[in-house]
């Protein structure tokens, strides 16, 4: 036990004193903010500044409306050929010919968008959303329901969730349920395959260098691959710890700098000087901050963080195994290759379906059996917990991938223990069989 706590001990220090370690630590949680704090910009800049403008050739005489221009969209009804107008678009201030053949009401079709560039799909959303507002309201129309009525049909509906959990009503989101469940797969995926590659890494690098037959000596190779393992993973932990203090402390900065003081404090005083007696409750944000702040009130962050841990630890030990195996079986990484993909696919399928199919139904059977294979749990299950996971699944998934990382270890161990020691001969699935088997 003690060769294994110095090995553990060499493998900590050496990586968290690297200034590479330092600089990263410190630095990917800014980075992390500002990519997506430039991709929320640019995209909602995007939405915002985005103005075409589409020329109307309508043959139509079923409509007898027109299309409506609003701040994405300007419509220009053009009274020329469409042919005249499609070759002239070049030179004209369109950007695209929109033309509207006769049809009918109830099968509209036939539609065509002419364009010098290739139209996005958002721009054919909104279009196709306007015609069809377009015919909806005519047929409305022609039922013999008035212009004024027609506008009081618009109406905007927020829907509160909420669950209620052994009787008692709580507080829930999808939108931030989905959020964080994205967040955490991408960071379970990230984690993974980041620090397994590290143990497989150093595991090659040790075997080239020849250091490993004078440690060999000295320890047994179990010894050294659990050592190896759990160093890097307390890496890995300390470094995942770190980020969160470091978010944490940046979003609070975030929601301090940029949350609408003048409005909080209007809130305040009206609150102050209500006489309705109301219980004491923390005054949110205006606007998107406020949405967000509310929607991510009811989520359980603690046990949310908890079981992330548990099962970043668990998924790690459970791949990084895997990848201890593979380091010692190859003499450079470029032999890796032909590994490492049977190892990736169980992860990449977790990470895709988990992303996927989980997200929009986190209580179905693909989720549930996807939450207990060891292979696809680590991602599978963060992934559904936002949502809520009944306490005996989270004991169950829990349980069997302690038991899976146990039966890789004692795997993977038997292929390390042959293979750490042998140079110069292209390994294959056949040889790692045989020296799976080989006796002690």
């Amino acid at each position: 036990m003690n060769k294994i706590l110095l090995i553990i001990r060499r493998e900590y220090l050496s990586r968290v004193k690297k200034k590479s370690f330092i600089i990263m630590t410190f630095l990917t949680p800014l980075l992390i903010a500002g990519i997506y704090g430039l991709i929320g910009y640019f995209t909602y800049k995007g939405i915002k500044d985005t103005h075409d403008r589409i020329a109307v050739v309508s043959t139509n005489k079923t409509l007898t409306e027109q299309l409506a221009s609003n701040k994405h969209l300007d419509y220009q009804y053009v009274n020329k050929p469409l042919e005249e107008v499609k070759k002239s678009l070049k030179q004209s201030h369109y950007d695209y010919v929109l033309y509207l053949p006769e049809f009918s009401l109830a099968e509209p079709k036939g539609i065509v968008l002419f364009g010098a560039k290739q139209a996005g799909l958002s721009l054919n959303n909104r279009i196709a959303g306007d015609i069809e507002e377009l015919i909806r309201n005519q047929k409305l129309k022609e039922s013999g329901i008035a212009q004024a009525d027609l506008d009081q049909l618009k109406t905007n509906v927020d829907i509160e969730t909420k669950k209620i959990v052994e009787g008692k009503e709580e507080s829930s989101s999808a939108g931030a349920s989905t959020i964080i469940a994205f967040v955490a797969g991408v960071l379970m995926f990230m984690f993974i395959m980041l620090y397994g590659i590290q143990v497989m890494r150093g595991v090659i690098e040790e075997k080239t260098s020849r250091i490993i037959e004078v440690m060999i000596s000295s320890v047994k190779p179990f010894q050294l691959m659990m050592g190896k393992i759990i160093g890097i993973a307390l890496v890995g932990l300390t470094q995942f710890i770190l980020w969160i203090v470091l978010t944490f402390t940046i979003s609070t900065v975030a929601v301090t700098v940029f949350v609408d003081k003048a409005a909080v404090k209007k809130i305040a005083y009206e609150t102050k000087n209500t006489k309705v007696n109301m219980a004491p409750t923390t005054v949110q944000a205006a606007g998107p901050m406020g949405d967000i702040q509310k929607s991510l009130a009811g989520l359980d962050f603690g046990k949310i963080i908890t079981v992330f841990l548990f099962f970043f630890i668990g998924g790690y030990l459970f791949y990084s195994a895997l990848y201890a195996a593979i380091g010692s079986a190859v003499d450079s990484e470029t032999e890796t290759q032909q590994f490492m993909m049977p190892v990736m696919l169980p992860l990449l399928l977790g990470y895709a379906l988990s992303l996927s199919v989980v997200t929009n139904d986190p209580y179905g059977k693909v989720a549930f059996w996807l939450s207990m294979v060891p292979f696809t749990s680590p991602i599978a299950m963060v992934v559904r917990l936002p949502y809520g996971v009944p306490t005996w699944e989270l004991i169950l998934s829990m349980s069997i991938l302690a038991a899976g990382f146990i039966g890789t270890v004692w795997m993977a161990s038997r292929i390390y223990r042959v293979g750490i020691l042998m140079y110069g001969k292209k390994t294959t699935f056949k040889e790692m069989f045989k020296w799976f088997t080989y006796r002690a």
